[in-house]
């Protein structure tokens, strides 16, 4: 590469001959000036100079990545700054951008299997999914149906669902096998996809699966899981989990949607409408809560499998964070579903869907919290880079203390979060059944409370680039966006916590004096 000396840059210093300096390299933005999205005032301004300062100012490292190689003729002769390294590929050097284990620090959970799985997703992630993944979710595209398909193929949609026989046969990144595959594997995959900082797009390549496969795999019949699971696995078909309604949310038990029997008994005919189903605008099958019954508090419910066909109906909500979820109003008339496609007993689908819960709110919570640390990473590098009143803005006692407590927050849910993920590797289920219910549902309500404190401090980090769908704070924005759903997927936050001291209640010793 050309080497040039500072004083041979500072002589390029007009609008026709616009030479800059950036980390140490060298680039000629003479032709760039007519096509800069920020006009060509800025960079008239930094003609012959080193703007490397003003550059990480206004600009993500991503920016470099896109255009430096096009305009990028050299190096100074004395380089000495150190490259800003940005790339998912690599393991972060900024304090608290992972956790823990993966900053160095021992762990009692992770293995070489769980090292070999992170890398081999990490890499897939920024080949397959980071080119993309803005694009869709500032845009509000559906996944494609060939993009479900290379997922499946590499082993994403599958490795969502946890460990189990069902991943026989099934490719696992990394080499994994399917009998030593176990919760901390899916919870990386997870933690993967999250970092991307796309919430919509994450959600829409395939948290429908997540949370709409399950009943399927642990309560279908054997034909039916023959039939379904390869299907979703590989992505040829799509799923989701359909039970919240206008007339219900977490209350489960007052769903209206109903399905009764036909003359001959060989169909359920269901009627009802389902509402913020993510995934359901562009999903094959349906893993539909209805009433078979006129029981009472959740008696009469059943799971039924439905797949997309005649009476089937869905229209697409716009959300808050981006319409790439897929999330959907749907409208069931009629529609004929075969007696076949039950999971579980008529009428005890309460149950089934309970089972479901605390997978699905591990999950939303795994996520959530992932995304929040990607916003207290990118405030300790904005803080770092950025000046205001001659001062960096870590030099300032309130960004510290700011930055400070969300590290804090972040660092102690994550603990949380290892230590029920292995429990869910080591309890027996009925174990979890007594007491994971509750600790998960109070974790889930603390992470989402952690997540809002993380995105009100990012905001007053960043200002007013932190209500700017672009630029250096596009995700502290797209946080901001998401930060509520996760409060009210799963159960909403008050549900969770009054669940959570109830399981308690349960197992309270009635003996139990002051």
């Amino acid at each position: 590469m050309k080497r040039f000396s500072l004083e041979e840059v500072h002589r390029h210093n007009k609008p026709d001959d616009c030479w800059v300096v950036i980390s140490g390299k060298v680039y000629d933005l003479t032709k760039f000036m007519s096509v800069h999205p920020g006009g060509s005032v800025v960079l008239r301004q930094s003609a012959g100079t080193d703007a490397t300062e003003d550059f990480y100012g206004l600009h993500r490292s991503d920016v470099m990545d896109k255009f430096g190689p096009k305009l990028l003729i050299g190096e100074l002769e004395t380089h000495t700054q150190e490259k800003i390294d940005n790339r998912a590929s690599k393991k972060s050097k900024v304090p608290y951008s992972e956790a823990s284990f993966w900053m160095g620090w021992n762990s009692p959970y992770y293995t070489q299997s769980h090292i070999k799985f992170k890398e081999a997703v990490r890499s897939i992630v920024e080949r397959e999914l980071k080119p993309i993944a803005n694009k869709l979710d500032d845009r509000g595209k559906d996944p494609s149906p060939k993009l479900y398909r290379k997922l499946g193929e590499l082993g994403f949609i599958g490795c969502r669902l946890g460990p189990g026989p069902h991943l026989e046969g099934f490719f696992i990144p990394g080499g994994v096998s399917w009998q030593e595959f176990d919760y901390f594997h899916e919870l990386i995959l997870h933690e993967e996809l999250a970092k991307l900082g796309t919430p919509g797009f994450f959600d829409g390549i395939g948290t429908g699966a997540v949370i709409g496969l399950p009943p399927v795999i642990n309560f279908g019949t054997t034909a039916l899981k023959k039939k379904v699971i390869p299907e979703v696995f590989l992505g040829k078909k799509r799923i989701c989990l359909a039970i919240s309604e206008p007339f219900a949310g977490s209350d489960v038990a007052g769903l209206k949607t109903t399905a009764r029997k036909s003359a001959c008994g060989k169909f359920y005919i269901v009627n009802g409408v389902k509402k913020w189903i993510t995934n359901g605008t562009f999903c094959d099958y349906f893993t539909t809560a209805v009433q078979t019954s006129d029981g009472k508090g959740g008696s009469g419910m059943s799971l039924l499998l439905i797949e997309r066909g005649e009476g089937v109906e869905t229209k697409k909500i716009i959300t808050s964070y981006s319409p790439s979820a897929g999330t959907a109003y749907i409208e069931f008339n009629n529609v004929k579903v075969p007696v076949e496609n039950l999971l579980g007993k008529e009428n005890q689908g309460f149950r089934v869907v309970l089972t479901n819960f605390n997978h699905e709110r591990w999950f939303i919570s795994i996520y959530t919290l992932r995304m929040a640390r990607l916003a207290v990473e990118d405030c300790f590098k904005w803080s770092n880079q950025r000046k205001i009143f001659g001062k960096r803005l870590i030099d300032q006692p309130v960004i510290r203390n700011k930055i400070g407590t969300m590290m804090a927050e972040v660092e102690a849910v994550q603990a949380w979060l290892e230590l029920i993920t292995h429990q869910m590797n080591t309890m027996t289920p009925k174990e979890q059944v007594r007491h994971l219910a509750g600790t998960i549902a109070l974790f889930k309500f603390r992470v989402t409370r952690v997540a809002l404190i993380v995105q009100d401090h990012s905001v007053q980090i960043f200002g007013g680039r932190s209500i700017t769908r672009s630029g250096m704070g596009k995700y502290v924005e797209k946080f901001s966006r998401f930060v509520k759903f996760g409060a009210v997927y799963g159960g909403s936050e008050e549900i969770l916590v009054d669940l959570g001291v109830r399981q308690a209640l349960k197992y309270f010793p009635r003996q139990a004096r002051l």
